[in-house]
């Protein structure tokens, strides 16, 4: 039977009740008033996770799957009341990718080196207890994310998440650990504090059992995570622009740019944040982007208005990231049908509402002479964060054209920007691309460190 509306609220009041924590750890598994504590839970729970087996391990992970499927909606909806960011449907599908899509224990492989002097093995060993800073855009999907790959690696993990997210994460570490101990494993492979703040941020960067640090955030907490002295796993700010050329499917190009653009309302650091398109070829795909994909135009005026609501004195303006389009246009005293789910214009590539990432469905289109010039803007607009860009085009010296210029961890062809991970595409799916630091897409082997093992003139049997 269907769960109702009136069914879902009841269900949320009855959990966000649960969640009034008492003092750690008699609250909810994983929970802890102070970070040390947590810390040193998720250490005693490493000792036993480093030595459960593959299959041990990949059993905690399909039922961490089958909660998060069966939580799905409730977490979405905990996320948007709590954050006020995104839309509900588009966070159950995100949430159903992360269960379906993230990597677990196959992604851990052993190498072996047979020659004339012997036997060389290098495998994936656990780090310990990994630290990692959430964001308040994606909580639970990050969390879970994160957790499936770092237990995989046979690690266990303390968050200190973004605290208007609190109640979201809480709810998903509880998960986590409740699918543990179902299985047999320990309590406490993922902890939290009950209110995270910048000093228990601090205390994890600095903690001396904290080897390794995975942050998912802007790029403050990524320059924090790389000066703490430890090894940093960083997914910085982005800008992803979206190429046009005469040679794309334009009808096609303006339904994945505006669907990229405007899934969980631009939440995803991946997803379009501004388009560049050849002269010859823009006034089609507005067309196609107002007539067919829901965009709204603003004229100059609205334009000014918008960016003093989005971007008051120039910093961006927390109360509209994650906003629907409707709601954006509202701000400015502009009533729209609900089936608007974009705002757009023509801009010079330096106009504030396309030279910085939004995080809203503000799809700002830069009009360039030709493919040349098209390439030079989007790479200038990307800002060197290497994080993700977007080409629709059939040329493929030109596709390679682009993709040497922008060198970003991702690049996706002729599709919208989710197909990325794994969502209509063929790919993994993760919450923690690692621009800044190189590791691109995380996964189950990003958590782990390189061993080497040599037995010298030995069970080499050819």
């Amino acid at each position: 039977m269907p769960i109702s509306e009136s069914m879902v609220q009841d269900i949320v009041q009855e959990v966000m009740a649960k969640m009034q924590i008492a003092d750690a750890p008699t609250g909810k598994h994983g929970i802890f008033a102070d970070m040390n504590d947590a810390i040193a839970a998720a250490k005693k729970a490493q000792k036993t996770v480093r030595v459960m087996s593959m299959d041990q391990r990949e059993k905690m992970i399909t039922v961490i799957r089958k909660k998060t499927k069966e939580n799905a909606e409730i977490l979405a909806r905990m996320a948007v009341d709590e954050t006020g960011m995104g839309n509900v449907g588009d966070k159950i599908l995100k949430h159903h990718l992360v269960a379906e899509k993230t990597p677990g224990t196959e992604d851990i492989k052993t190498e072996a080196l047979s020659g004339d002097r012997g036997l060389t093995l290098v495998e994936m060993g656990p780090f310990g207890v990994i630290g990692a800073i959430t964001p308040c855009t994606n909580p639970s999907e990050t969390v879970i994310c994160n957790a499936i790959g770092m237990l995989a690696g046979g690690n266990t993990v303390v968050f200190n998440p973004h605290p208007a997210a609190i109640k979201t994460t809480i709810y998903a570490i509880n998960m986590i650990n409740e699918a543990s101990l179902e299985v047999g494993g320990p309590d406490n492979v993922a902890c939290t504090v009950e209110t995270p703040t910048m000093e228990t941020s601090a205390v994890m960067m600095k903690h001396k059992d904290i080897p390794l640090i995975a942050a998912t955030g802007g790029p403050g907490v990524v320059t924090a995570v790389l000066s703490s002295g430890k090894r940093g796993i960083g997914a910085g700010a982005g800008n992803p622009p979206a190429l046009v050329d005469e040679t794309a499917d334009i009808r096609k190009a303006a339904q994945d740019i505006v669907n990229g653009c405007t899934f969980d309302n631009n939440l995803p650091c991946i997803a379009e944040k501004e388009i560049v398109a050849v002269d010859c070829v823009v006034d089609e795909l507005l067309h196609y982007m107002v007539e067919e994909q829901g965009c709204y135009v603003i004229d100059k005026a609205q334009q000014d208005q918008l960016t003093a609501v989005v971007l008051p004195n120039g910093k961006l303006s927390r109360k509209c990231v994650g906003r629907s389009a409707k709601v954006l246009l509202g701000m400015i005293g502009v009533t729209v049908p609900d089936n608007i789910r974009c705002i757009t214009f023509e801009g010079e590539m330096e106009h504030p509402l396309i030279a910085t990432e939004l995080m809203m469905p503000i799809l700002g289109i830069v009009r360039a002479k030709d493919f040349e010039d098209a390439v030079e803007k989007a790479v200038w607009l990307e800002h060197g964060n290497r994080h993700s860009a977007h080409i629709h085009s059939k040329n493929v010296d030109r596709i390679t054209t682009y993709a040497r210029a922008i060198d970003t961890a991702i690049l996706v062809k002729n599709g919208p920007s989710y197909a990325a991970l794994g969502f209509g595409g063929e790919s993994i799916c993760t919450f923690t691309i690692a621009s800044r630091t190189g590791e691109g897409l995380t996964s189950a082997s990003t958590f782990t460190k390189r061993r080497r093992c040599v037995m010298q003139d030995s069970l080499c049997i050819r």
